[in-house]
């Protein structure tokens, strides 16, 4: 059976204290710059929704909506901004031609704080993102601008997202062994449609005291069952258009992720529920999850959605759901896991399996 929660089930983010909801509002929906965002109103009561359920979690970015994002949450905060946890992050380029607005090095790092200080009308980044590994700037030069932030009282918690494990391990170490500030939390794409991370970035985040937090656990939509076959061969768009566009361009539009999303269909029916909430159940019945990351573009969507911490799944529904996604692990997981190698190795002893699901 999964767990059922609701959003004042609070749990502590990765090697920390901070108590934060099980569902985060993921607000890159907030602003309608790249044309499939929710207005300011819309935005607005989207948040109060959230948070008047008692959700503490707001999730934002620097280059989210060009910046709309930021400000919209910094305005919809205020008077409440001491009982929220809002996250955001840097790396995104944010003025074309210029090489050094985006980027993981210190000088990126220190101009899109202080933007997004401005923006969120805060004197604090409750928790920190390197939004995407850039493959450029050295790791020391990070570790040592974000301790830095963190020393200031700028940043308070620090995370990473969208970046390959040995180099997340690597970048822990080091904090740990120059007593620079450790990781408390992960991001990377996480759904029935996606399960790579399973291979090495979920262990490795429980393992390293790093809450791990799935984003586009809906797979852009696809889960929902919005999307059928008539829909793929999207041109490959940018962010800005549709919502199908992005859907398209990401790669979540496939036959596998269609087939995938009929077997979610088919439960949801049986169920009485929406297929959004059957594989939003799902993900949150991952027990390496800490929290996974919603977004919605009206009220409506986000109240249907929100109904997911309520859903419990059976031993039957999660299997057909397994057989339907899953993925090989491959080298050396495979390898690692079979008899003759156990035998080999251990003589024997074995310890308790490890299912993320």
């Amino acid at each position: 059976m999964t767990r059922s929660f609701d959003l004042t089930s609070y749990r502590l983010l990765g090697r920390s204290g901070l108590r934060i909801s099980p569902l985060a509002l993921g607000t890159m929906t907030f602003g309608a710059d790249w044309g499939w965002g929710a207005e300011k109103d819309e935005a607005r009561r989207i948040f109060d929704a959230y948070v008047d359920r008692g959700g503490n979690f707001v999730d934002t970015a620097n280059a989210y909506t060009n910046g709309s994002s930021e400000r919209l949450v910094g305005e919809f905060a205020q008077g409440k901004r001491e009982r929220l946890v809002i996250s955001t992050k840097y790396t995104m380029a944010t003025r074309p031609g210029d090489p050094n607005s985006g980027g993981n090095h210190r000088k990126s790092m220190i101009a899109s704080v202080e933007e997004s200080l401005r923006r969120l009308k805060s004197d604090h980044i409750d928790l920190l993102y390197v939004h995407q590994w850039d493959d450029l700037t050295p790791v020391e030069e990070i570790l040592r601008g974000l301790d830095d932030l963190v020393r200031q009282g700028k940043v308070l918690y620090l995370g990473l997202s969208d970046i390959p494990a040995w180099q997340v391990s690597r970048m822990q170490a080091i904090a740990d062994l120059r007593g620079w500030t450790r990781f408390v939390a992960l991001q990377s794409e996480y759904s029935l449609i996606e399960r790579t991370s399973e291979r090495d970035l979920i262990p490795m985040a429980n393992e390293m005291g790093m809450g791990f937090m799935p984003w586009s656990p809906l797979a852009n939509g696809v889960l929902s069952g919005k999307y059928s076959r008539a829909d793929l061969g999207t041109s490959q768009a940018g962010i800005e258009g549709s919502r199908k566009a992005v859907a398209g361009a990401h790669g979540s539009l496939s036959e596998r992720s269609l087939a995938i999303a009929e077997v979610v269909g088919d439960i949801a029916r049986e169920a009485g529920i929406s297929s959004a909430q059957v594989a939003l159940a799902w993900v949150m019945s991952n027990s390496g999850v800490a929290a996974l990351l919603l977004g919605a573009r009206t009220l409506q969507q986000l109240e249907s959605n929100l109904g997911a911490v309520e859903v419990t799944l059976d031993a039957e529904q999660l299997a057909r759901l397994e057989a339907a996604s899953a993925i090989e692990l491959g080298f050396p997981h495979d390898m690692l896991s079979r008899s003759l190698i156990r035998d080999a190795v251990t003589g024997g002893t074995r310890r308790p399996e490890r299912k993320w699901l």
